[in-house]
């Protein structure tokens, strides 16, 4: 049973998170890494709705665990959980510091390169402890075929006392994450799952569902029946992006908001061209968006044509937060949890020790609020618009130079 479940969650929780920030208008970050990315389409044209992404039973779970309660501490949320199975690792227990090899994507977007600064911040707290003596890394630039050729590199090496991976994709890295546990060696997959869970840990925040509840109950409790909300979305197929929309959707029919929805490839012209051409036939009072890049030119949009600003949701990324603060608006930041970055190393740190750790890790995943804003604003006052505000690291080695520098190892 365990088995059966746990595959299932994995599948609709594993995301691509290339598509969440491929593409992006902020200006503090020096000649980042390429990601391709669909092309937006010269004339905007609605997309098409579809059910085939929704799943009533997933759903259910992610809007349930929105209101659950977490095991651990809440000031280290990298290290809360929801009670679950827990894996023994009792047979991985030994003394002295460990090699880890980890398989990653990407770091080819903002959300990407603040979370790799902070793994690397825990890396070095790790290797003064004792507990890591080096993490060799392999970044697949967001390429499958790179990313499988990286795993079983690293299983051929033999060097590796632990494997991290943060799948490119879902289906296509499956094999090459159950070579990887075929070794007999600790396993944890993190931020995007794959269809087994032969993984020592899977780390994940609670998913797309829970972010579509979040943000369309937001909106929808804002709205009245018959008000218009714009979504603007990045790329179709992406399970996480699709999921966000499949809750909103349905919750935005249930309460009688009508919603059309736009492909953008997160393109801050083809933003604005959009709520231009809308705002020609008619009034918008809503603007929701799957993730938060290009949220600041959708405001804009809005200001050129001197209409009134909308019911906003974005993301947790700075030039949102400070956008919204500078406008006014009336707006909540759904989060896809930066701070996971930290818990595999974390989890890794347990397993050494032979301490048990949940098979699936699910972290909190909680949105920044009107009441809350400032306080976050506040906390990452000097961060460039590009970081994100749930990052985590305030605790680590290098706060906050290297996250103000951007330095990306």
């Amino acid at each position: 049973m365990h088995r059966e479940v746990l595959t299932r969650l994995t599948v609709i929780a594993a995301t691509s998170l290339l598509a969440l920030t491929a593409c992006t208008t902020d200006s503090s970050i020096e000649d980042p890494p390429s990601a391709e990315a669909e092309p937006a389409a010269t004339e905007a044209a609605p997309a098409e709705s579809t059910d085939e992404w929704f799943d009533q039973a997933v759903y259910d779970t992610q809007d349930e665990q929105r209101s659950a309660t977490f095991e651990g501490d809440p000031a280290q949320p990298h290290l809360q959980y929801l009670a679950g199975d827990m894996t023994d690792t009792a047979a991985f227990a030994s003394e002295g510091a460990k090699k880890v090899c980890f398989a990653n994507a990407s770091i080819s977007n903002p959300w990407r390169q603040t979370g790799w600064i902070t793994m690397n911040e825990q890396l070095k707290a790790l290797q003064d402890s004792g507990v890591v003596s080096e993490m060799e890394t392999r970044d697949a630039q967001d390429d499958d075929n790179t990313q499988i050729s990286d795993i079983d590199y690293f299983i051929s090496e033999g060097n590796c006392d632990a494997f991290i991976i943060s799948p490119n994709s879902t289906a296509a890295l499956t094999p090459a994450v159950e070579r990887a546990c075929e070794t007999g060696k600790p396993v944890v997959v993190f931020d995007r799952g794959v269809e087994t869970d032969c993984a020592t840990s899977f780390i994940h925040p609670i998913g797309g569902f829970a972010w579509g509840i979040d943000t369309a109950e937001f909106l929808s409790g804002k709205l009245q029946e018959g008000d218009k909300v714009v979504a603007l979305r990045i790329l179709p197929g992406v399970d996480v992006l699709e999921q966000r929309w499949a809750a909103a959707e349905r919750l935005f029919e249930e309460n009688g908001i009508e919603a059309v929805d736009y492909f953008t490839g997160a393109d801050p012209t083809e933003i604005k061209k959009i709520i231009a051409d809308e705002l020609a036939t008619g009034d918008v009072q809503g603007v929701w968006m799957d993730a938060g890049d290009g949220a600041v030119a959708a405001i804009e949009a809005f200001e050129d044509a001197g209409a009134d600003l909308p019911v906003m949701t974005g993301e947790d990324e700075l030039s949102f937060l400070r956008k919204w603060e500078e406008t006014g608006l009336d707006a909540m930041a759904p989060v896809y949890s930066n701070f996971q970055w930290r818990t595999p190393l974390l989890a890794l740190e347990k397993i050494f020790a032979g301490e048990e750790v949940p098979a699936e890790w699910v972290l909190p995943q909680s949105p920044i609020t009107e009441e809350d804003r400032g306080e976050f604003l506040e906390a990452n006052e000097g961060m460039p618009d590009g970081h994100y505000a749930k990052f985590g690291g305030e605790d680590l080695p290098g706060y906050p130079t290297v996250w103000q520098e951007r330095q990306i190892p």
